[in-house]
């Protein structure tokens, strides 16, 4: 389904846009032998895994994952024998991170950088024809112009841009516009209370006990009764 066909200026809508394995699409940037292998980088002492590529989240490497128990696996699992290990590496990460904020300003000055790999954009006051069409062409830009791929979600919201951007992440073309209220609905159906971002395991447990376990259940619950249990947030 294609966004709708006009956005008015000053309507509320914003996209994140989110590297993917970012320190690890950084370092294939300069090393393209790397793409299609499995790899990893490391942590500043090379204690742990902080960045995995989606092939060495295949063979079973979980974040946070010990060089020691990696190189155990190296001696004895033959889905390990392409796996490649590099330390990190910020000043580069640093740099192409701004090279990527750059590009995104090309599109709107509106920027909210979030993180070193995560950036909203406030397209609120822009007119678009087409936003699934929009968001393909930043990813496009951004893919041409850095060499880093990137996901994109747009949503009304910078909560909904999130779980926008982490469906994204499932499609081929890497962008989904959850701004149609059907579409936003049936998202909000299939995703867990849980998975909505600033809903820790906490609240997530107390919600599910009050028979709240969707996101479209938690967006149906009334204020004065979230306040009173999770705060003004």
């Amino acid at each position: 389904m294609s966004g709708p066909p006009h956005i008015s200026p000053h309507t509320p809508l914003y996209a994140l846009v989110d590297c993917n394995s970012f320190y690890v699409s950084c370092e294939r940037v300069f090393q393209p032998a790397l793409n299609g292998r499995p790899t990893v980088v490391l942590s500043n002492n090379d204690g742990c895994v902080i960045a995995r590529s989606t092939e060495a989240k295949a063979i079973g490497i979980g974040m946070g994952e010990p060089l020691f128990k990696m190189r155990q696996r190296l001696k004895s699992h033959a889905d390990y024998k392409d796996l490649v290990i590099r330390s990190t590496n910020f000043t580069l990460y640093g740099d192409l991170s701004q090279r990527v904020m750059n590009t995104l300003a090309q599109f709107t000055p509106d920027l909210e950088i979030y993180s070193i790999d995560e950036c909203f954009m406030d397209l609120g006051h822009l007119t678009i024809a087409d936003l699934d069409d929009f968001a393909r062409t930043v990813r496009h830009t951004v893919r041409q112009w850095t060499g880093i791929p990137v996901s994109v979600g747009v949503a009304p919201t910078k909560t909904l841009a999130k779980l926008a951007n982490h469906l994204a992440k499932t499609h081929p073309d890497g962008v989904f516009d959850l701004s149609p209220p059907d579409r936003l609905e049936a998202a909000l159906r299939q995703t867990k209370v849980g998975k909505v971002w600033g809903i820790g395991r906490r609240w997530a447990a107390m919600l599910e006990r009050n028979g709240v376990c969707t996101a479209y259940g938690l967006s149906k619950v009334a204020r004065p009764w979230a306040r009173a249990r999770m705060g003004v947030t």
